[in-house]
């Protein structure tokens, strides 16, 4: 399996932070030995500049991804969405989901999605509705708009940027690398940082995988 994450400047380092870590970190993985590689796609091959001032170099260029069923094209929001050279890989992201494949996108890539179409039939979210409605001319998908921090539909993950462990929550689900349980008071720890849910994490750890995980 594997994760192209687009990297483009300006880039919002904190929208991606939790899943990034628990990707490449695979520490809480339901099995460590899996196959998951996270991969860096850009516009090019430049090093880009996120809103953080962390450089990024691309480890290839959008025009080089070969998704198979089980990877992910991930989207993290960013200045440069609804500009002209955002443009390929807002269609690559329309063309690999009409395939079956896929996408995660939070923040400005919904916006970026919704200017293309691509959200017109699918179940979504954003930032704001009445935004996507004003800013987008091809939008249409308002009947399918979802107003909650993260919406699963099909195999589109949209957010909002204020939602960053949403984001990951569903992405992480979709992606089916966490046990069901391990998922849930992963999200339950940082959401309500109570004690119990640190406790039932470990505790997922270490108990046999179900046939239902």
């Amino acid at each position: 399996m594997k994760v192209y994450l687009v990297v483009v400047d300006t880039l919002a380092d904190w929208e991606i932070g939790y899943l990034t870590a628990e990707l490449h970190s695979r520490r809480f993985f339901a099995d460590p030995s899996q196959d998951c590689q996270l991969l860096k796609a850009g516009l090019n091959c430049d090093a880009v500049t996120s809103m953080g001032g962390v450089i990024h170099t691309p480890d290839m260029a959008i025009d080089d991804i070969q998704m198979s069923d089980n990877d992910l094209l991930l989207l993290p929001g960013a200045e440069i969405w609804q500009s002209g050279q955002a443009r390929p890989a807002l269609e690559l992201a329309h063309k690999v989901l009409d395939e079956g494949r896929q996408v995660a996108a939070i923040c400005g890539a919904t916006i970026g999605l919704a200017s293309i179409g691509a959200l017109n039939a699918r179940r979504h979210t954003s930032n704001d509705l009445g935004f996507l409605k004003t800013s987008c001319p091809d939008y249409r998908g308002e009947h399918m708009y979802r107003k909650e921090p993260a919406v699963r539909g099909d195999n589109l993950i949209t957010a909002s940027g204020l939602a960053p462990l949403e984001f990951s929550y569903e992405v992480l689900k979709m992606l089916k690398v966490w046990k069901p349980e391990t998922a849930k008071a992963w999200y339950r720890l940082h959401k309500t940082r109570q004690e119990r849910w640190y406790h039932e994490l470990v505790a997922s750890m270490s108990t046999t995988p179900t046939a239902s995980s």
